[in-house]
């Protein structure tokens, strides 16, 4: 019987990262004020900057996301004998 390895820290890292990252991407889309609910006017009311945050966050959570799943199958797919 083979077992697998667990996988790498580093993709476990990603992998929570991209998901911090999708969280964050779609909490600020939702609730697309919240920069104002800290006193903060940044682009002075454009909505400009509140609809840029889920975008990039959203770009990081893909990119993470490729690349956690690439490592997660080279870390994971080395059998162990036993």
């Amino acid at each position: 019987m083979k077992r697998f390895l667990p996988p790498s820290r580093r993709s476990l890292l990603e992998t929570t990262f991209a998901l911090a990252a999708g969280f964050f991407a779609v909490l600020a889309a939702i609730w697309p004020t919240w920069i104002e609910a800290f006193g903060l006017d940044p682009d002075r009311g454009d909505g400009g900057l509140e609809w840029m945050i889920p975008i990039v966050l959203a770009a990081a959570a893909l990119a993470l996301g490729f690349v956690a799943r690439r490592h997660w199958r080279i870390d994971g797919a080395k059998p162990i004998e036993t």
